[in-house]
């Protein structure tokens, strides 16, 4: 049956009865959730807002890590018509107002301690009544106790509660989601019951999911894919594994050993550079070999069967078997999104037998727009359309997009609304084309195409994302809008390149020491020069500045999302960005001096 709003995966996940329906670790041990409990702690959650006169198009903020009071406090706020306002964990007091404020939400539900007092410092300024602590703190007085109404919640229906939660219609808003903010302020995305439940309703169709499934959520609920995705599996039947922290993710694997793993892009590449970097000698040699013969029997992976030639179960049982072990042993399905994979590390990933399902989406669509699946794949894409969507090329490349999952606006940004829709498509932003079978290329963000003063347009994040597969590079942003040629930034993987210099000698004090080693400086332009032989004459990347500081959310150079903030980052080295152009300049001149 159809969903028609969010209310209909709960109400499906509760009819099911499931013992199992998540799972949160305490005391060391993984604990199941189900049903009937999930359902009384939702409907007493949902009680109290009622009591605080929190009603149908009230908003109501989530500070939180992934755990099960998120989805508690989600599912009451749906019950009753209340929009609710996710906000990434890792965001300042600062940001925190800013969304509070422009949002007007009147209660906020923290994890906490530490999330508390972020919200506690600012309440005055943003007319916040109630703040829900969903850690046990006794000590915090000025807190709401979630605990308090969860402990003794009746296990039993709730007539009055269901009814309210059955009137509410597809066009009600269920969510403001604030994007991350790659460049200018935050903007509050509407997303309607209906717009999330028409993607739901499709999402899953080729997946041969049920509750003998279970999947890991630890891609932050404050952004849409992670959100959609626990809808997804909720409907379906397959129980959600909490995981608040994402450096417990390897143990969460090991413990769990999930079905189905969605990650983005990071957490693959992390893994890769594990088997790629940490073996050295007769292991290195085995890896290599294992690796040729995988990619002998590639097309075979890519076709969703496994090869069954002897050097490939040879190699399997050597190694592409470990790799799985890490990733916690059972997964069987891959999913990727929120950033492009990559062409280069999804072939990776297939060369050791695993089929990566790359996917595409916005926050404005409900996410998804199209995504690769069992029936149909086609590495380097990003799959075909969802089947409620319908999707096609402008006349500059831009990728427009129609269909029920499409958002209805920017909260009180009526102009910017206005500005990304044309005459009833809305504008994604994303350079795309469709091949003549269907399949949808991402080549970049339309905004981050580099000009150069030649008038040569380049897309970076391909270029990025291959030099990104080196294990030296931890993050790479191109440069040279409006300048006369392309160069790069490159943010080194300081656990492999300390371990590198390390073992060939390098003496140093310091990161900024260490990189401007002539030893380092070779390592990269080697990189970097290899990365050229594959590019255009205009793409060849001329420079390369190594910068000795690591990306985070803290400094602005990373959204929460864990997206590259490139205004903010060009920003910030400009002073030695000018000074590498100039440098250029002045050996070009210099050049052109002694040739004449």
């Amino acid at each position: 049956m159809n969903l028609r709003t969010l209310n209909d995966v709960f109400f499906n996940l509760v009819q099911r009865n499931s013992d199992r329906v998540m799972l949160t670790r305490e005391s060391g041990e993984w604990k199941p959730i189900s049903a009937r409990q999930l359902r009384s702690w939702v409907y007493a959650t949902a009680r109290q807002l009622r009591s605080w006169g929190i009603g149908k198009g009230e908003r109501v903020a989530l500070l939180s890590e992934n755990r099960p009071e998120w989805a508690i406090a989600d599912f009451a706020c749906m019950m009753l018509g209340v929009v609710d306002v996710p906000i990434y964990a890792t965001q300042t007091a600062e940001q925190c107002l800013f969304v509070l404020q422009n949002s007007e939400a009147r209660v906020a539900f923290v994890s906490t301690r530490l999330q508390y007092e972020k919200l506690a410092a600012i309440r005055e300024q943003c007319g916040l009544e109630s703040i829900v602590l969903m850690d046990n703190a006794p000590e915090i007085a000025e807190a709401v106790p979630m605990q308090s109404w969860l402990q003794h919640a009746p296990q039993e229906e709730d007539a009055e509660l269901e009814a309210i939660g059955e009137r509410i219609e597809p066009d009600d808003l269920a969510t403001l989601i604030y994007t991350s903010g790659t460049t200018g302020t935050p903007k509050g995305v509407m997303l309607t019951h209906g717009n999330l439940a028409s993607n739901i309703n499709v999402s899953l169709d080729m997946y041969d999911m049920d509750k003998e499934d279970v999947c890991i959520s630890f891609l932050p609920l404050s952004h849409v894919t992670a959100r959609h995705l626990d809808y997804a599996l909720f409907n379906a039947g397959v129980p959600v594994a909490y995981c608040p922290v994402i450096d417990d993710l390897p143990r969460a694997m090991r413990e769990v050993h999930p079905t189905v793993i969605v990650a983005v892009p990071r957490v693959y590449e992390k893994v890769y550079n594990q088997v790629q970097n940490k073996s050295h000698g007769i292991k290195k040699a085995l890896i290599n070999w294992a690796l040729n013969v995988g990619a002998e029997n590639r097309d075979i992976v890519l076709r969703g069967e496994t090869p069954t030639s002897l050097s490939w179960k040879l190699a399997n049982a050597l190694v592409f078997s470990k790799i799985r072990e890490g990733l916690g042993g059972r997964a069987r399905i891959f999913v990727s999104g929120g950033a492009p994979l990559g062409k280069e590390l999804a072939t990776w990933y297939a060369n050791v037998g695993i089929r990566i399902y790359e996917g595409y989406g916005l926050t404005e669509t409900s996410p998804v727009i199209a995504i690769n699946n069992p029936i149909n794949h086609r590495l380097g894409t990003v799959g075909k359309p969802m089947s409620n969507v319908e999707v096609k090329i402008a006349d500059d490349g831009e990728l427009l997009v129609r269909g029920p999952s499409v958002f209805k606006g920017y909260w009180k940004m009526p102009e910017e609304s206005a500005a990304v829709f044309e005459d009833g498509w809305f504008k994604t932003g994303d350079i795309a084309s469709i091949d003549e079978d269907g399949y949808i290329s991402i080549t970049d963000r339309k905004k981050d195409l580099i000009k150069t003063s030649g008038g040569k347009f380049i897309a970076p994040q391909p270029i990025e994302n291959s030099l990104k597969v080196n294990p030296f590079v931890g993050e790479a942003a191109l440069l040279g809008d409006k300048r006369r040629f392309p160069a790069v930034l490159i943010i080194p993987a300081f656990e492999f390149l300390e371990a590198w210099a390390e073992h060939h000698g390098v003496k140093f004090s310091s990161r900024k020491e260490l990189v401007k080693s002539h030893h380092v400086q070779s390592l990269y332009l080697g990189i970097v020069e290899e990365m050229n032989q594959n590019l255009a004459q205009f793409e060849k990347l001329k420079r390369v500045l190594v910068v000795h500081e690591e990306l985070s959310i803290a400094d602005g150079t990373l959204t929460p999302s864990m997206k590259l903030r490139r205004r903010n980052l060009t920003d910030r080295y400009k002073k030695e960005i000018d000074a590498l152009y100039a440098e250029a300049e002045a050996h070009s001149r210099t050049t052109a001096t002694v040739k004449r």
